[in-house]
């Protein structure tokens, strides 16, 4: 594509340079190679025009600038140099990424799911719905990319838009014509999702996290909307919202002129789960739908996955599947790593689960299945959990509270206490903690303190590891180690088999 194209679709303020032939776009000056376009941004923790020089002496073609000032010192040091002044660094980055890749993103159906919990797990179900009908999907979430057949692992939750278009790009060439992708609040507020034509919008609930970015309830809310608003395109066809959750019920009321799906338990959604049984290792339901009733039956555990199996179910009928379709791509969804991952745990007779739960609403849910699970088996609930550094800290007391109303025992501890000190994270979930009375055991090694909480355990109990699930790093204060609670736990389970 030949520079003067690029800036008509970035729309320039100001522009300058010779009709060069642009063969890419980068917005990391350390992955800039000839014949590009360096997209030279201000973000939140660093500014992309202090590294433009970089990108020249790279062999960058030209730099889009969202500043007056590197603009005009690029035309006084770099007249030969395209130059373009915008006014939206990171709209910037997706319009020109899109001319420049041929708009992948208008060659795959899009569903985008966003909310506080449940994103990943419905993410995995729709798309597991949709490879059942023989659809190639591209996948983008928290724990890894899907590319066709091929996996890769995730970054980020949500990419930067050059990125995720590039992986658009990819996999239309392997044949896909769906995508599914998690949309995090992030993403949405600071517009890395610029552009991208959303089919099937998904929200799943809204609870309190990421207020240290946020800052309140309803900003973080209002991150969520844009999703069904429309993102720098149209708002999607279909609304597919949680009807038991109050902000859901918002969503419905002003979603414009996007078809609404509402789905819940308690509500009257046109996709509403009845006769729900739950055991360990497979949750059956009555599904109403608008066109009948159907028996659902999946290996995922618990009332919060019987809420993520009807968002998917809801965007899967949306996209044009048949119940019967819905149904055999629901029983087959495999197990979401972190996602109440059983750990093997041999003839121990304990229960060791691995899940991502790292707010009070998604601790109280995990608790919550644990209880279910050990009722009949007269077990006990153990519950480790720790809270993450450099985040919102007035959750840390309500997970305290939580874990410590909700469980027999509390071993408290490290997750990722980035720069902070992980005791004095601990000492403030702690306080949620001793408010309710509950023993709890404070151990801030996680290795150490997840041998505590298993070795604690007897036959019939079982043992919740929640806050890292997938993660396989633990992020200190001086750097980032080799973490993983699943391969801790089995190693102390085999020890003790």
């Amino acid at each position: 594509m030949r520079w003067t194209d690029v800036i008509a679709n970035v729309g320039a303020v100001e522009s300058a340079g010779a009709p060069v032939e642009i063969t890419g776009v980068e917005y990391d000056s350390r992955r800039v190679g000839r014949g590009d376009v360096f997209v030279a941004m201000r973000g939140g923790a660093t500014d992309g025009n202090h590294y433009i020089e970089t990108a020249i002496a790279e062999g960058a073609a030209a730099v889009v600038t969202d500043s007056r000032e590197a603009y005009e010192a690029l035309r006084r040091n770099h007249a030969s140099t395209g130059a373009a002044l915008v006014e939206h660094g990171r709209r910037a980055l997706a319009e020109a990424s899109a001319a420049v890749m041929g708009h992948p993103e208008r060659q795959l159906a899009l569903s985008a799911v966003t909310g506080t919990n449940g994103k990943t797990t419905t993410a995995f179900l729709l798309e597991a719905m949709l490879r059942r009908v023989q659809r190639k999907c591209v996948l983008i979430g928290t724990i890894e990319t899907h590319v066709g057949d091929e996996v890769r692992v995730s970054p980020h939750t949500t990419p930067e838009s050059r990125d995720v278009l590039e992986i658009f790009a990819d996999g239309v060439k392997a044949g896909a014509t769906e995508a599914v992708m998690e949309m995090s609040s992030h993403a949405l507020k600071q517009e890395r999702v610029w552009g991208l034509p959303v089919d099937v919008a998904i929200f799943t609930n809204l609870t309190q996290d990421h207020l240290d970015y946020h800052e309140t309830m309803e900003a973080y809310f209002a991150a969520k909307a844009r999703l069904f608003a429309g993102v720098g395109a149209p708002p999607a066809r279909v609304a597919v919202l949680n009807a038991d959750d109050s902000y859901g019920e918002r969503l419905a009321a002003d979603v414009g002129r996007s078809q609404v799906l509402r789905y819940g338990m308690e509500s009257k959604g046109e996709f509403r789960a009845e006769s729900v049984r739950m055991l360990a290792g497979e949750t059956r339901f009555r599904m109403v739908t608008p066109v009948g009733a159907v028996e659902m039956r999946s290996p995922l555990t618990g009332r919060v996955n019987v809420y993520n199996l009807l968002a998917a179910s809801a965007s899967a009928w949306a996209r044009g599947l048949m119940l019967d379709e819905i149904v055999a791509g629901a029983a087959s969804g495999a197990q979401v790593p972190g996602r109440f991952e059983v750990v093997p745990a041999g003839d121990t007779g304990i229960m060791v689960v691995v899940d991502y739960a790292h707010t009070d609403d998604a601790l109280r849910n995990l608790i919550a299945l644990g209880r279910e699970l050990v009722k009949d088996r007269g077990g006990r609930v153990i519950t480790l959990f720790g809270c993450g550094g450099d985040r919102d800290r007035t959750k840390r007391p309500r997970m305290g509270r939580v874990a410590g109303e909700g469980s027999d025992l509390v071993v408290l501890t490290s997750d990722n206490p980035r720069s902070e000190g992980p005791m004095g994270i601990i000492e403030e979930a702690l306080a949620g903690v001793t408010a309710t009375g509950t023993t709890c055991i404070v151990e801030e090694d996680r290795a150490g303190a997840i041998e505590i909480a298993i070795r604690s355990a007897k036959a019939g109990d079982i043992v919740l590891l929640a806050g890292k699930g997938h993660e396989k790093v633990q992020i200190l204060h001086d750097g980032t180690v080799p973490f993983d609670d699943v391969a801790v736990a089995a190693g102390v389970l085999r020890e003790i088999a």
